[in-house]
């Protein structure tokens, strides 16, 4: 499989909506919107503000899991878009005594984002999704005045 070209995500930002959380992927050029569950939103918002909670959620018993196992997440990538539903890729790397490993896992956008924010590693976008989606930067300049 060939490598798509990958856009840098510059910034996220989170923003209630009357049905569900719009979650803005911003690059140099662009800004796309994914729709995601109130949840998911709560949980993104919540690592890029750098909130802590008392009890571990879904993401960090994942992070907490690859760091037992000597693994990171190397980047995410935002790979396809069908009939408006994202599909992203986690980048593993494991680098141990004896080997190094890479590997690519699915992974739901929502939860892609979130671990990558956590973890503070890098966002991508493959050009062939972006380019699928329409600009949404006006819209969201009116949503930061509304809010």
């Amino acid at each position: 499989m060939s490598k798509p070209e990958a856009i840098p995500v510059v910034g996220i930002e989170v923003i209630p909506t009357k049905g569900g959380t719009a979650v803005f992927l911003i690059t140099e050029n662009k800004a796309m919107v994914i729709q995601v569950d109130p949840s998911v939103g709560e949980a993104l918002q919540g690592a890029l503000s750098g909130k802590t909670i008392d009890r571990p959620q879904s993401h960090d018993l994942m992070l907490h899991l690859l760091l037992g196992l000597d693994a990171v997440v190397v980047h995410v990538i935002i790979v396809d878009v069908k009939d408006g539903v994202f599909f992203a890729r986690i980048l593993v790397g494991q680098d141990g005594p004896v080997a190094r490993k890479v590997a690519e896992v699915d992974a739901r956008p929502s939860d892609a984002l979130v671990l990558a924010v956590k973890a503070k590693r890098p966002v991508f976008i493959a050009k062939a999704v972006l380019d699928a989606c329409d600009d949404m930067t006006e819209m969201l300049t009116r949503l930061r005045k509304q809010a």
